[in-house]
This record gives C-alpha cells, structure tokens and sequence, in this order.
C-alpha cells in the first residue's frame, strides 16, 4: 500500500499517481559502460603486461581494476537510483497534492488543490523525449520544493489544473 493511498481520507479519491523517472539509472549505467570500455581499450593496448602486470587468467590488473571501478560505482548508483526512485511519489487526489520521499527518515509535503496558484514544468530536451520534467508548484503563502525528474510531468500539471 502507497503512502498516499495511506493518506487518503474518506470520500478522496485518487487521479493520478507518478514517480521519479526510470531515466535516473542512466547515470548508473553510463559508469559500467565506462569501466568495460577502458578495460577492453586498456586491454587491447597491451598497457600493463610489458611491466608484468598480469593476472594468471591473462587479463592484465589495470584493465581488471577498471572494470571493478566502473561496476562498483555504477551499481552503488544504480542501488542509490532503484531507492530514490522506490521511496519517492506525487500524487494527485480530489482535493490535494501529496509528495512523499523517503523511508525511513520521511519527509511529506502536502497541499490543497484550493491554494495552487500555478504549476510550472521544465524539460530539456531529453526530457522532452523521454517525457520526465522537474516540476515546481507555487501555492498561496507556500511552494513545493523542485520534483526533480519526475515522470510524466505535463500529465501531472493537467490533473492540477483540471481542478
């Protein structure tokens, strides 16, 4: 069960529901990617074996150091992506908006749908492409922080100001 589904009062129905976007494994990815590439071009180069740097298996320790780098950091942010990405929702009910991150250490912010003034969504272009947008909610007296990386944000803005 969601937190806001939690949340929910009674008679409050719920219109959309959206996350961070899947585009913050990228980051991840583009790091293993990496340590592989070094590693083949380290090991295609020869760089290591002329000074005796080899394994027994042939591979020589640079390139086995770079593949480890590069999978180490890449998953340690692929984890800290999937958690980010887990802990995180926005959502739209009837009458209000709920953010919440977090799990442990929780932080939840929520507004009535009477007190947004304005909804502002930006994209770049690849957000534009993979439709994910950081997305600002200005209210009377208050504002939402940035939700960064959001997924489906022109969707989201529509149900706010649909009302």
């Amino acid at each position: 069960m969601t937190y806001a589904e939690k949340t929910v009062q009674p008679g409050e129905g719920i219109r959309f529901v959206s996350r961070v976007h899947w585009i913050v494994y990228l980051r991840g990815l583009v790091f293993i990617v990496l340590g592989i590439i070094v590693a083949v071009a380290i090991q295609a180069s020869g760089l290591g074996t002329t000074s005796g740097l080899t394994s027994a298996g042939g591979f020589n320790i640079p390139a086995l150091v770079a593949v480890a780098a590069g999978l180490a950091i890449g998953g340690l942010s692929l984890i800290e992506a999937w958690w980010r990405r887990y802990t995180t929702e926005v959502t739209v009910t009837d009458t209000r908006i709920i953010y919440k991150r977090g799990f442990i250490r929780r932080h939840s912010f929520e507004m009535n749908m009477n007190k947004v003034e304005s909804v502002h969504v930006n994209q770049s272009v690849f957000g534009r492409l993979f439709d994910y947008g950081d997305i600002v909610i200005r209210g009377t007296g208050s504002s939402f922080e940035p939700l960064r990386q959001i997924a489906r944000p022109i969707e989201f803005r529509s149900f706010v100001t649909a009302g």
